[in-house]
């Protein structure tokens, strides 16, 4: 099967490069330096099991492209960008395995073919050019957009599950979604504005700000007629949290490099849909207040 990961950063070139082992033929669109180590060396790609070096096509520029399918993994700000040029190609089916929400929209109003949502908990290091490192197995766990099952639930088995990858279709998306939400919510925004790994959030005051931003998105979440509950959304921040004590997350280190950040598609998401939901008194303290703070922050630098 042909498949575009469009953003070959860390999570998209060891999805590309995992995808490619399988036998698929992929494209990944990225930037240089490392296209042009791919194009010309390979991609290696390490895991605990074993080291492979692929060589999947790789290019700069993303339109005009032909594929069955196109995952995007681009950083939420992006997303106008990689829909503008999706929609230049021809796809049997496009899937969002982006942080924060509302990606799926953005791309949706561009490319005229079935949306699709994910999640991707892997761990990935790009170490350098044309060598990307895989630091914990999860799961790729793809949907419709809109929920239940969608036209081309068939085209995201084949692509996805049963190879290499450790994946599922799922029918509950929506849901799925905000979960993941909450979790970045309570993680991400905590630890860029704390400068902490996130095993700092399973106690004292840092805890008490993942937990409350989580139960924040999750009573938002059901104002959009979404099912998840505060318990749910608060135990998968320390779950997650736990499981990844010793990382830096993906915010904090955005920050720590002095790149714009994905605030405006989660904190910055749920304090937008809060305002949304009607015949409800939905305050979002501190969603709002992290969200202000990461955005005061970008302003000062000049990434806003």
């Amino acid at each position: 099967m042909r498949i575009v990961v469009y953003g070959a950063g860390s999570l998209g070139s060891l999805l590309g490069g995992l995808l490619q082992a399988d036998g698929h033929d992929v494209t990944l669109v990225g930037r240089d330096p490392h296209v042009a180590t791919v194009q010309s060396s390979g991609l290696r790609v390490e895991t605990r099991e074993s080291t492979e070096t692929v060589h999947p096509n790789a290019t700069t520029d993303g339109t005009g492209l032909d594929a069955d399918l196109a995952l995007v993994t681009v950083k939420a700000f992006d997303t106008e960008t990689a829909a503008a040029d999706l929609a230049t190609g021809s796809f049997d089916a496009v899937c969002s395995l982006q942080n924060g929400l509302g990606n799926e929209s953005t791309l949706a109003a561009h490319v005229d073919c079935p949306v699709y949502a994910g999640t991707a908990t892997y761990g990935a290091i790009l170490h350098e050019p044309g060598r990307v490192e895989c630091t914990g197995v999860g799961e790729v766990v793809v949907g419709f957009h809109e929920g239940g099952t969608g036209p081309a639930d068939d085209l995201l088995e084949r692509a996805l599950v049963g190879g290499g990858l450790v994946a599922a279709v799922v029918d509950d998306m929506p849901r799925r979604l905000w979960k993941k939400l909450a979790v970045n919510a309570g993680i991400n925004t905590v630890t860029a504005l704390t400068r902490s790994e996130n095993g700092a959030l399973l106690d004292g005051t840092a805890n008490g700000l993942a937990r409350d931003a989580a139960r924040e998105t999750a009573r938002v979440a059901r104002g959009h007629d979404v099912r998840l509950s505060n318990r749910e959304a608060v135990a998968a921040v320390e779950d997650v949290a736990e499981a990844t004590a010793a990382n830096t997350s993906s915010m904090l280190q955005d920050v720590e490099s002095g790149r714009h950040t994905e605030v405006d598609a989660i904190t910055g998401y749920v304090v937008d849909r809060a305002g949304e939901v009607r015949d409800a008194d939905v305050d979002v303290p501190v969603c709002a207040t992290t969200a202000r703070l990461l955005r005061a922050w970008e302003e000062a630098r000049g990434l806003r």
